[in-house]
């Protein structure tokens, strides 16, 4: 089973934040964890907006005591629902200082938003969140605009988890599969073919070969679902082809995923590509929030 104690959710005061600080509640009232509102002040000029003060300023000019009485107010639905929780404010790089910090708090679970106000706020947050990805100490839940997929995930009832058979997929599938047990979800586990490169197959034998490849998938998906899972949970296999991120999207829209689980792998080249082509998209445009784990 899985033991969340600890959950770290680093806050720019900004709506998506918000909607992310009310998952991580959720979460944190589910496991019964002690929550860390996280703010960091970054060393750099940035445009930065408190609640009750909609103009920007800049950030090296905020108060402590500014940044403190905003915490207070974003913070305000935590103490009225009696969730034990901590806030910080520490200054640095917020990629760097939110990875340090994790790490420091020996966090279960990190939760951020994807988008900021807009404009460069928006875009920062956007790297901020995908260089935390590559680097968190722990897994990342990464939750999109309010607009999407209610209610907070712990009131699961669909989990996609995309798996190519690497070490980082399948412990992303034992994850999900142990989400799925404590919230009573359906789970459906789908594994990608990517296209054959041309000139790769004679034309004459494309389609025994496609064939051949789907079996030998749907083979390898099934035996991926240990046995004592069938016992609890009726997991759906699914095979599809094309580029991974877009399937992988397709089918969380289709079967109205609440949470999608996938696997990171280390970083190096060949991960910096998988990052780019599949795992930043999926984040970018899910409509569910994304867990990621390394």
């Amino acid at each position: 089973m899985i033991d969340i104690k600890r959950i770290l959710c680093p806050i720019d005061f900004s709506p998506g934040s918000e909607h992310a600080l009310a998952h991580a509640a959720a979460l944190a009232r589910w496991y019964e964890s002690r929550l860390t509102v996280l703010h960091v002040s970054e060393i750099f000029l940035v445009p930065a907006v408190l609640p009750g003060n909609p103009s920007p300023v800049i950030g090296p000019y905020i108060s402590r005591e500014a940044i403190v009485g905003g915490l207070e107010r974003f913070t305000e639905p935590l103490k009225e629902s009696g969730i034990p929780f901590d806030i910080d404010i520490e200054e640095g790089t917020a990629a760097h200082t939110i990875i340090d910090a994790a790490t420091r708090a020996g966090a279960d679970l990190l939760v951020m938003g994807t988008h900021g106000r807009g404009g460069v706020q928006k875009v920062l947050l956007g790297s901020v969140t995908e260089k935390v990805l590559r680097r968190s100490p722990c897994p990342l839940l990464v939750v999109p605009p309010a607009t999407a997929v209610e209610p907070p995930p712990v009131h699961l009832e669909r989990i996609l988890c995309p798996v190519d058979f690497g070490p980082p997929s399948m412990k992303a599938l034992k994850y999900a599969l142990s989400l799925a047990q404590e919230s009573d979800a359906t789970i459906t586990v789908l594994h990608v073919l990517e296209p054959v490169p041309d000139n790769a197959v004679r034309p004459e034998m494309l389609i025994e070969f496609l064939n051949e490849r789907e079996t030998r998938a749907r083979e390898t998906l099934r035996a991926a679902i240990p046995v004592e899972a069938r016992d609890w949970c009726h997991p759906v296999e699914v095979t599809g082809s094309g580029k991974p991120y877009n399937e992988i999207l397709r089918v969380a829209h289709e079967t109205a995923a609440s949470l999608i689980v996938m696997g990171v792998a280390e970083r190096g080249v060949l991960d910096r590509m998988f990052f780019g082509s599949t795992t930043n998209h999926v984040v970018r445009h899910a409509e569910c929030p994304v867990l990621t784990l390394h």
